[in-house]
Parts: C-alpha cells; sequence; structure tokens
C-alpha cells in the first residue's frame, strides 16, 4: 500500500519525485501523453509538500508556473491548494496546487 504524500518525510518525497519524473520521461518518449500529463500532474501535487502553505497569502497575486503571462489571485488556502481565480478571466474561482504559484518578484 503506497504512502499519502502527508506521511512521507521530505526524503521520501524527493525520491518519488524523482521517480514520477523518469515515469513520465518514458511515457512521453512512448507518445503517451495522457498518461504522461497524469504523471505530470502527481509531480506537482508532491512539490506542493515541500512547500510551506505559510508562504502562500491569500490576497496576493502570483505567477501560474507552466502557464506564460496569466496571474492567480489567492482568496484561501485549503490543503495544499490555493483557490482564487485568474486575473483577465471571467473570475470563476479554481483551486491550484501550490506549487504551480510563483510569487511575481522572482525573475520572468
Amino acid at each position: 500500500m503506497e504512502k499519502k504524500f502527508s506521511e512521507m518525510t521530505e526524503q521520501e518525497i524527493k525520491t518519488e519525485i524523482a521517480s514520477l519524473m523518469e515515469k513520465a520521461k518514458k511515457a512521453s518518449q512512448m507518445g503517451y501523453i495522457n498518461e504522461f500529463a497524469v504523471l505530470e500532474r502527481k509531480v506537482v501535487m508532491a512539490q506542493s509538500y515541500l512547500i510551506d502553505p505559510a508562504t502562500i497569502k491569500p490576497g496576493e497575486m502570483y505567477r501560474i508556473e507552466g502557464d506564460p503571462g496569466m496571474f492567480f489571485q489567492v482568496d484561501y488556502l485549503k490543503g495544499r491548494f490555493a483557490w482564487g481565480h485568474r486575473l483577465g478571466g471571467e473570475k470563476k474561482e479554481e483551486a491550484l496546487p501550490i506549487a504551480m504559484l510563483k510569487p511575481l518578484k522572482e525573475g520572468k
């Protein structure tokens, strides 16, 4: 039975991320696009457990990793997800894993 990310140590999470990235690379090489996408999302979720949720501040704006030019306004946090809305959109509420959020102050 597999452990949940919340039950793993930091080192176990890093090992799992490396394993998932290797599987994703193989899936991509084999042309298994759906499997690649699932593994990529698992990596982002695992990375979210390496980030202190206290570093994500409600009311602040963040860049979205993997979506250049898009910004996300955080309304609140629930677990390892930030709930809010994208700027310039229809302001539909959505949740993103906190590993996808990058501070505006960091370079491009």
